[in-house]
C-alpha cells in the first residue's frame, strides 16, 4: 500500500492532521474512536480499500490524538465535531460514504445534522457505523460512575480509569461529559438522509450490543442493516471483523453511486 503523508488543516488555531488519498466519487471518510488515531487498523484498512478500488479516502485525527495538535484534555464532542466538518468540507467534495467507530459514529451521526442543517445532506450518501457509541457520556459513563469518580470530577475536572487498549489510564473530563449533553441524539427519532449499516459485536465490553439496538430502533427503518457479530468485541479488528466492515463499506459505495 502507498503511504500518504499526513497534512495539517488550522481549526479553531489548532493544527488537525489529515491524509487525503485522491481518487473518485463516492469518498470515504474514516472517523475514529476515543482516544484512537488514523493510522489504527481498521483506518489502514479502509485507505488500502480505497487505494486498490480507486475511491478517495480522508482521514483525519481529532485535537488532542495521533499526530493532531492541541491538549486531549481540552477536546469535547463539540470541538472534536467541528474538526471533523472543517476537514470534510475542505478537504472532500460530491457524496462521501462516512465510516464511524465508537465515537467516530456519535460524530458522524452530529456531522450528519449539521450538514443537514445547512442544506448540505446530499454530502452523505451512506454510512457505516461499527460499535458506534453515540451519547455514550450520558448513557455509559454517567450511570455507572462511583462516588470517587464524582468527586474527582468535581474536585479535578476529571478521573481517570484503566485501560484496555493502552497502559495509560483513560481519562474522561467534566467538560467533555457536560458537552455530552448538549450533542445527545438518541433522544428521538433519526432521520440521517441515507442509508445506514451498523456492525456491533455481541461481547463488546464497552458498548453494550443492547446501545445499537437502541440506535437502531430511532433509525428510519427502511434504510437501516444492522450486522451483529457474536463473537466480536469492541475493536473488531480481526482479519474476519475487518472483511465483513469492509464489504459494507463496498456496498454501501456502491449503492451511493446509484
Amino acid at each position: 500500500m502507498t503511504e500518504i503523508a499526513p497534512d495539517h488543516l488550522d481549526v479553531d488555531g489548532v493544527p488537525i492532521a489529515f491524509r487525503r488519498r485522491a481518487g473518485r466519487q463516492p469518498g470515504v471518510v474514516w472517523l475514529g474512536g476515543y482516544r484512537s488515531d488514523m493510522l489504527g487498523t481498521k483506518a489502514a484498512a479502509l485507505d488500502g480499500w480505497a487505494e486498490k478500488s480507486g475511491h478517495a479516502c480522508l482521514r483525519h485525527d481529532y485535537s488532542g490524538h495521533g499526530e493532531s495538535g492541541g491538549a486531549f484534555t481540552d477536546g469535547t464532542i463539540s470541538s472534536w465535531l467541528a474538526q471533523s466538518l472543517a476537514v470534510f468540507r475542505r478537504r472532500s467534495e460530491g457524496p462521501q460514504v462516512l465510516v464511524g467507530s465508537s465515537m467516530g459514529a456519535w460524530i458522524a451521526l452530529r456531522l450528519v445534522q449539521e450538514l443537514a442543517k445547512a442544506g448540505e445532506s446530499a454530502r452523505v450518501g451512506g454510512m457505516v457505523l461499527i460499535a458506534p457509541a453515540p451519547d455514550f457520556t450520558a448513557e455509559l459513563v454517567e450511570p455507572d460512575l462511583t462516588k470517587a469518580q464524582r468527586r474527582d470530577l468535581d474536585k479535578k475536572g476529571f478521573f481517570e480509569t484503566p485501560s484496555e487498549y493502552s497502559g495509560e489510564p483513560s481519562i474522561f473530563t467534566r467538560a467533555l461529559i457536560e458537552d455530552g449533553r448538549n450533542n445527545r441524539v438518541l433522544t428521538g427519532p433519526l432521520d440521517t438522509f441515507c442509508p445506514v449499516h451498523v456492525i456491533q459485536g455481541m461481547r463488546d465490553p464497552d458498548v453494550p450490543y443492547q446501545h445499537a439496538l437502541k440506535l437502531v430502533g430511532l433509525l428510519p427503518a427502511d434504510d437501516v442493516t444492522l450486522s451483529l457479530v457474536p463473537d466480536g468485541d469492541h475493536r473488531l479488528s480481526r482479519p474476519q471483523d475487518i472483511e465483513m466492515i469492509l464489504a459494507a463499506v463496498e456496498a454501501m459505495v456502491r449503492q451511493a453511486e446509484h
